[in-house]
């Protein structure tokens, strides 16, 4: 936590016994960022200050109650009455000449997401439920063919937000709005598309099919398959461990579970691989050098041994870890920082977006980046999900020991192995076929047209053998010219691990429309867990989409079940439901 913002509780807590505090932090009302600069000014009194770089403030004001004053250039004037210790979160709104009714609906849905009381502001566009944080998304809406037909967005590994929401329905709490991410959710599963033919990196498979949950939509299904390394051609491994071993590590769904996760990857290593052993609590230390694989002994020891206890310095740690990564690096080998943490950095840099610069630096090494989420009531997801975001790296949430397995042993692969990185899809509907679509999640991970030609390039990475999918809701045009059958044109664009060249897989989606009861059970098994997703994120698109359905859809298509994964999403319905009864 930022030392600004434990001031701020501090401040807001009471613990100034001569001085009447109020304190809070100021965000525009359209896009939720935080404002700096705002002047915050008590009325018919001298006493103003001005709100940070993360439109943080503390004021003191002359009584028990008093009314503030919040201006600032370009944002309508707000007056707020405030009592002592208040902690604020104030949005202003921009001034507009004419009325913006599409400013209007979004500060309406702001209104209304702000109205769920276990939701608590923190700076930099985040919500909190209780200490933990998590990006706020908003779900992407239907956009007019006629108007934008290219839909571009980064495809990643990502799979966090599914087993954060399993812990969730678990402890029979309900589920943040915005730890769910729907493309996290649909990718935590395998599907059996084919691989690639030999030579290839990717394959592209598509489904075009009717729409359980709205009958007069569609539901386009694309699909991607990255090749599978052979185990023996495995590139070497040089991985340094960052573990977090502050304080708040202590307890015994943190540390010891991270403990045991980190036991399983190192039975997993080979002699050629290496690893290195960073922790930090109030600064960083290597507790391992970089030791051969094969010496599993010496390495379990080291982590066996650590203990909890101390504050966070997560920005030093960063770096010494990608030092040592750098001074090992193995050519066209798996070069990779593996930080495992609840992501509550309190010293030094520790803000989402100073945290978001430094990894920016670091991955310009050629170190990838794989974060490991631990623990509750003070977990930063917002925090680990910028960094893997950012980093060229991938992001899981390790909630027991058997997602642990599934992680370093079932799936090390995937895991572990990049075979394509910054991945971008690009997806051009016909406007004579499409008359609007909807992207079914992927809201972080939109991009602009023609991010190729920028400097800027970038996207996602895609792991050994995984598969990556993603769906459209699609309204049809009602009146199809004769002979188009052309409903999209695709293209995945990627470099290799160890190249800058950017690389192309084009596709064409015919407009052949298949009833969603015929598709293959991959393609319904995934309908099923993004409509799970809309219901839990209380979607205004799914229509007539229930539990019920979830559960008739998925426990249809359960196909061959590697690792019980899809039985176990059955139990997690049935514990939805019981939550709501």
């Amino acid at each position: 936590m930022p030392k600004f913002l434990l001031l701020l509780l501090l401040w807001g807590g009471g613990l100034q016994a001569q001085t009447i505090w109020v304190s809070g932090a100021v965000e525009d009302s359209i896009s939720h960022r935080p404002v700096s600069g705002v002047v915050v000014k008590v009325v018919n009194d001298t006493t103003q200050v001005v709100t940070n770089a993360f439109g943080l403030f503390k004021i003191a004001i002359p009584a028990t109650t008093a009314t503030l004053l919040f201006t600032q250039a370009g944002y309508l004037p707000r007056e707020v009455k405030v009592t002592k210790y208040d902690r604020l979160l104030i949005t202003l709104s921009p001034a507009r000449k004419d009325t913006d009714p599409v400013a209007m609906a979004k500060a309406r849905s702001k209104m209304l997401h702000s109205s769920n009381p276990n939701y608590g502001n923190v700076g930099m566009g985040t919500h909190s439920f209780y200490n933990e944080t998590y990006g706020a998304t908003y779900e992407n809406k239907f956009v007019r063919t006629i108007t934008r037909p290219v839909s571009t967005f980064a495809i990643d590994v990502d799979r966090a937000a599914y087993s954060n929401i399993r812990r969730f329905l678990r402890l029979k709490e309900a589920v943040p709005v915005d730890a769910v991410r729907i493309e996290e959710m649909v990718n935590y599963f395998q599907y059996d598309y084919p691989l690639p033919k030999a030579g290839n990196t990717m394959a592209m498979y598509s489904h075009y099919t009717t729409c359980p949950w709205d009958d007069k939509h569609r539901l386009l299904q694309v699909a991607i398959r990255a090749k599978a390394l052979a185990t023996d051609s495995l590139p070497a491994c040089n991985l340094v461990f960052l573990i977090d071993v502050s304080g708040s590590m202590g307890t015994s769904n943190k540390l010891p579970l991270l403990q045991a996760a980190f036991r399983i990857l190192v039975h997993n290593l080979r002699p050629v691989d290496r690893v290195a052993i960073v922790a930090y609590a109030g600064e960083p230390g290597i507790i391992l050098p970089s030791t051969p694989g094969d010496q599993q002994e010496k390495i379990l020891n080291a982590i066996d041994n650590l203990s909890a206890g101390g504050a966070t310095a997560g920005e030093a740690a960063i770096k010494m870890a990608y030092r040592i990564a750098a001074q090992q690096y193995i050519p066209n080998g798996n070069n990779r920082v593996i930080l495992a943490t609840d992501g509550d950095f309190n010293v030094g840099q520790s803000s989402d977006e100073e945290m978001e610069q430094l990894i920016i630096q670091e991955k310009e090494s050629g170190v990838l980046l794989t974060c490991l989420g631990f623990g509750m009531k003070n977990y930063k997801d917002s925090k680990l999900q910028s960094l893997s975001g950012k980093g060229n790296g991938n992001f899981a949430y390790i909630d027991n020991l058997e997602e642990a397995n599934k992680i370093f042993a079932r799936e090390f692969g995937s895991t572990l192995f990049t075979v394509a990185r910054d991945v971008q899809s690009e997806v051009c509907f016909n406007p004579a076929q499409v008359k609007a679509y909807r992207l079914i999640g992927y809201e972080n991970k939109m991009l602009p047209v023609d991010t190729t030609t920028g400097t800027d390039y970038g996207g996602g990475i895609i792991g050994s053998g995984h598969c990556s999918v993603a769906l459209y809701e699609i309204v049809p045009a009602e009146h199809v010219p004769p002979g188009d059958s052309l409903l999209a044109s695709v293209n995945i664009t990627y470099r290799n691990p160890q190249d800058t060249l950017i690389n192309t897989l084009p596709g064409m989606i015919p407009a052949t429309l298949i009833q969603f009861e015929d598709a293959s059970v991959d393609c319904r098994f995934a309908a099923s867990v993004a409509l799970f997703g809309m219901l839990l994120r209380k979607s205004s698109y799914y229509g007539n989409g229930n539990t019920d359905m979830v559960m008739q859809i998925a426990r249809d298509a359960l196909g061959n079940d590697k690792g019980n994964d899809r039985a176990e999403f059955l139990k997690m319905i049935k514990m939805l439901r019981k939550s709501k009864h």
